[in-house]
Order: structure tokens, then sequence, then C-alpha cells
């Protein structure tokens, strides 16, 4: 995605986190192991072009895990194609990274209410924009929250997030967590490009990096890659696809998945005071 241009276009209504979930749950997609549960939960979402097929390969990648996987749409509902998509999302016109994390939190309270989820093992994975929103989600206080997602956000919104997987995230301009940090310290995964034209590489390191000076146990990996290299259908020419590095991408997401799971839950993630 280009770096915004100018403020984003808000919602200017209040809506309930209860009325976004059910709004985000009608599209997602699941992907469960086999029996009953509860298993730990991940939830996934897209770049700023929408959900793409490298969705369902990294989802069956944490299936293999042990883990439900989660893809989450955050257009569908709101009527966004991907032509729109493109020509506002992705250049910053509408749905920056501190409203899109409204979803981020919608989705992480509708996986705790399900009977076959785990609400102490959740997961958030972000790619490109997705990245920006989990970012932004977890740098913000309840009360900022509030205010930049108009959702009725509660203070204990992030209970349970014990991992992080991000992939070429966004993270320049208007990116909260540049600014504020991370209220939790969850244990992550960062994938950077060292050839993306898209997001660049300096940014997301500075803020990756700094989230680690922080105290976040995070591992950030630097591909030889160019942004969406594990996209198959990716037509941008800044992008080209690399079948070797996405297979290297899903297996370090199953990776942190499966060494999440053993961990026990007070060493997961650690609470810091909002800022």
């Amino acid at each position: 995605m280009m770096a915004p241009l100018g403020a984003p276009i808000q919602q200017s209504m209040k809506e309930s986190l209860e009325t976004r979930a059910a709004a985000l749950a009608a599209h997602a997609a699941v992907l469960k192991p086999e029996g009953p549960g509860p298993f730990p939960v991940t939830l996934q979402f897209h770049g700023c072009g929408g959900v793409k097929s490298q969705q369902w390969a990294y989802g069956e990648a944490a299936r293999a895990a042990g883990w439900a996987a989660v893809i989450i749409d955050s257009y569908a509902h709101r009527g966004i194609g991907r032509a729109r998509a493109y020509a506002t999302v992705c250049t910053g016109l509408s749905l920056w990274g501190r409203e899109r994390a409204g979803d981020v939190y919608a989705a992480l309270a509708w996986a705790r209410a399900q009977g076959w989820a785990d609400p102490s093992q959740l997961a958030l994975a972000g790619w490109s924009h997705g990245g920006w929103a989990v970012l932004d989600a977890l740098a913000m206080s309840a009360p900022a929250a509030r205010r930049a997602t108009r959702l009725d956000v509660p203070d204990d919104v992030l209970a349970g997030v014990a991992s992080v997987f991000l992939v070429y995230p966004y993270a320049g301009v208007g990116c909260v967590a540049a600014l504020k940090g991370w209220r939790i310290r969850p244990r992550g995964a960062a994938i950077v490009c060292a050839r993306d034209r898209v997001v660049g590489r300096r940014a997301p390191l500075r803020v990756l990096e700094r989230l680690r000076g922080d105290g976040a146990p995070i591992e950030i990996d630097t591909y030889d890659a160019t942004h969406a290299f594990d996209e198959p259908e990716a037509r941008d020419v800044r992008t080209r696809h690399d079948p070797v590095l996405t297979a290297r991408a899903t297996a370090r997401y199953a990776e942190l998945l499966a060494s999440s799971r053993v961990l026990v839950s007070g060493s997961r993630a650690t609470a810091r005071n909002p800022q």
C-alpha cells in the first residue's frame, strides 16, 4: 500500500462491538483442526487489496499446527470491492490502521465467545495494511481505541492475546504503534522485505525494533523479497511472487503458533501501563 495522503474518512455513527463482530463473522472463513476443541485461535487480517489466496495457505499451516485459523474479511460488510480498495484504502484515503483496529477488537470478542475456542490462547496475524491494523490495535489504550474505532471497546479487549505474526506491515505515517508502542508484550515474529517498494523496509524495522526495545519478544526476519512475495496473484509491478520464501514464511507462522501453544499462559504476554 502507498503512504497515506491525508486524514482518513471515518465512520460517524457509533457501533457496538457485537454488531461489528457479527458483521465480520458473516464473511469470515474458519479452518479448525479435527475434534471438538477448545482450540487456540489465530485471527488473520488481509492486506489493503483484500483477501487473497495466500490467506488459506497460512490458515492451513495454522490448522496443521493445532490452531483454528479465522480469515477475517474487513471489506465485505463495508461493501468495499477490489477496485475501491486499491483506490481508497491502499492510498490511505480511508480506513487507516487505527480505524480498522476495530475489526481486530471485534474479532477477538467473537473468538472468545465460540465454544470451540480457547480464549486464553489467541494470536493476531496481519499482512501489510492488516499488519498496520494489528500494530495499532495493540498500541491504543481503551479510551483511544473507542475514539478511533467508534466502537464500545472494553478495557480488557486484548485479554488472551499471546502471539503476533506480521508480514511486511505498513508502519509509516499515521501508525499509532510508531508513537505509542504496545500496551502488552506478546511473543511475535515479523517478516520485513529488503526490496519492499510499497511499505518500505526502514519504517517497519524502526517500529519493530522500538517494540523489541520496549520488551516485546519479537523475532524479526528480513527476506530478500518484494512486498506481497507470498501472493501468487500479485500483479503490481513492484511485487514478485517467490514460492520458496512463501513456503518459508508459512512454516515460520506454523512454528510461532506451535511453540506459543506450549508456553504457560503467564509467560506469553506481559501487560504494561496503557499510554
